[in-house]
């Protein structure tokens, strides 16, 4: 009797066990299909911000010299150099760790693209050269990470790889494009170089109100930490303030200027 009911209990498992195997292979095949389904579709690359960027009226571009962006492999892999993490390795190469700084660039760029300015859709776009000579392109609707090393593995990636395409898009955000930046400058436009060793100190909010309403604005800022910026394209060279300011700083004054001008809130 005892044999006759153990062989009963095994025929009972061989028959549940298959049963029950099945079900969870087709639930947990629905689920991987489910999951599936939209990374097929899906390119790596950056968010793009919402802002009204097909506006036709007046618009601002920046652009951001000797901007300090610059790889180079330190030990086995290849990073963005900047002077807090770097700083020895700088100083082995005869470098100023003081000269790497592309905080500043990443500073100025959230300050730019984070202004209702920008939101409003009266940002044509950020040019960027940094002191090797390389220049990148910054589409206005682009959103750049907010914390620094993330920023860094951008900058490392587009420096490498030349180009940064949108999640999902294959429209470039970041790209490097060839010099001259003036060739892809408006027409139409007053070009203005900053500097707080111009003999020109203006007040920013009356200095924009004296441009045409129908002419669009160049700002050219140094994104460095010290010195200033020599550039042959400018109509004007300005500075904005008896002390000497950082370049997000000179951006927000900016921003407020044109928003003012334009009515933006």
């Amino acid at each position: 009797m005892t044999r006759a009911y153990g062989v009963k209990k095994g025929k009972k498992r061989k028959h549940t066990e298959p049963k029950y195997d099945r079900e969870a292979e087709e639930e947990e095949s629905q689920q991987q299909q489910q999951q599936q389904q939209p990374e097929e579709d899906e390119l790596s690359g950056i968010p793009i911000a919402a802002s009204e960027f097909k506006s036709d009226k007046p618009k601002v571009t920046f652009i951001l010299e000797r901007a300090s962006l610059e790889v180079a492999k330190v030990g086995k892999t290849y990073q963005l150099l900047n002077s807090d993490e770097h700083a020895n390795f700088l100083r082995k190469n005869n470098k100023n760790p003081g000269d790497y700084r592309p905080d500043i660039t990443h500073q100025v760029l959230l300050a730019i693209l984070d202004s209702p300015l920008n939101k409003a859709g009266r940002l044509q776009a950020v040019y960027i050269k940094t002191e090797k000579g390389v220049l990148i392109e910054v589409k206005p609707y682009v959103r750049i990470p907010r914390t620094f090393k993330r920023f860094c593995g951008v900058m490392l990636e587009l420096l490498q790889k030349l180009s940064i395409s949108a999640v999902g898009k294959r429209e470039k955000l970041l790209r490097t494009i060839k010099n001259p930046v003036t060739q892809y400058l408006p027409i139409n436009s007053r070009k203005i170089g900053f500097s707080h060793s111009s003999e020109k100190l203006v007040d920013m909010n009356d200095y924009v109100n004296t441009v045409p309403s129908d002419m669009d604005f160049v700002f050219v800022l140094g994104a460095m930490a010290h010195g200033k910026i020599e550039t042959d394209y400018t109509d004007d060279y300005i500075s904005i303030s008896e002390y000497p300011l950082s370049a997000a700083y000179c951006i927000g004054r900016i921003c407020g200027a044109l928003e003012g001008k334009w009515k933006i809130l």
